[in-house]
């Protein structure tokens, strides 16, 4: 997902000269030593930085290390800080950059730290502990360095319509099951209206089952193991049309099956150079990228 090359320059602008022009090309290529370098560094960071929001809301580690969290935080956020400066004032197009979705999670990597300082604890409006959990939003930042994200993303572009399709067939089978549930069951066995019998049934066509709403009657009982058998099969078909979309985008394009030109045995591979039967030379398929000759040479 980072903006390399002709794909920076052109959506937030390449400076002409200077040391903003040597800062973008380490911040947001990554084609120099110096910018995987960066990349490197930052990725590290931001990995580091979240363990410590996640051992720091343990309250015996956060009693007996709570300087060492603190420094450690606002190193972070310091760091992040130059990061985020570095990188608006290192384009020609800053305000596109702070409008963009990377740059609003760099914006909200560090500004939950800053917003603590006038929010104490104490404070009756908001709990400062919802600040600090939202610098786990600092993991959003690993997919400005990481390629698969965009092809995750692509796929699931792509295959959105049929999730939705997907997701509405899910949703009308829980809907009716959980009223069906309602009517078996009844008050008195947990199910006291709809939507906590649609709630079983979401819980229980997703295999999670937490088991503080159970079916009593055999008829509920029969209605939840059908329930369970489709939510089996039910986990499987996103899963599928994500795969697929992702294979169909990794491979590379179908070549046509090579027949012998000599015998007419087909099914060769795709590098062989002679036939299998008769060992005659197999025409070679063109290049994609090759130019065509000039008409003088054809």
């Amino acid at each position: 997902m980072k903006l390399a090359g002709s794909d920076a320059q052109a959506e937030l602008g390449k400076p002409a000269g200077g040391w903003r022009r040597r800062a973008f090309e380490i911040i947001f290529e990554s084609d120099t030593p110096e910018g995987r370098f960066f990349d490197k560094c930052i990725i590290v960071a931001i990995l580091v930085s979240v363990a410590v929001v996640i051992v720091d809301s343990v309250p015996s580690f956060r009693s007996r290390h709570r300087d060492a969290f603190d420094v450690a935080e606002w190193f972070f956020t310091a760091l992040f800080t130059v990061e985020y400066l570095a990188r608006i004032v290192s384009v020609q197009r800053p305000w596109r950059y702070v409008r963009s979705f990377f740059g609003i999670v760099d914006l909200l990597s560090v500004l939950p730290t800053y917003l603590a300082i006038f929010l104490p604890e104490t404070h009756a409006l908001i709990d400062v502990r919802i600040l600090r959990l939202l610098r786990i939003f600092r993991i959003f930042k690993l997919t400005d360095y990481v390629e698969e994200y965009q092809m995750l993303a692509e796929a699931l572009a792509a295959s959105r319509r049929k999730i939705l399709v997907f997701l509405s067939a899910v949703l009308m089978v829980v809907l009716i099951l959980g009223t069906l549930l309602y009517v078996v069951e009844g008050p008195e066995h947990g199910f006291k209206d709809i939507p906590t019998s649609v709630y079983w049934a979401v819980t229980t066509i997703t295999t999670v089952g937490f088991g503080d709403i159970t079916p009593k009657t055999d008829a509920g009982r029969f209605i939840a193991s059908v329930m369970m058998l489709i939510g089996w099969g039910t986990l499987a078909v996103p899963t599928g049309i994500v795969t697929a979309e992702m294979t169909v985008r990794r491979l590379p394009p179908a070549t046509p099956p090579r027949v012998c030109e000599n015998c007419g045995v087909g099914g060769h591979a795709g590098d062989a150079r002679y036939c299998r039967l008769c060992a005659a030379p197999l025409v070679q398929p063109p290049r994609e990228n090759a130019q065509s000759p000039p008409p003088g040479l054809r």
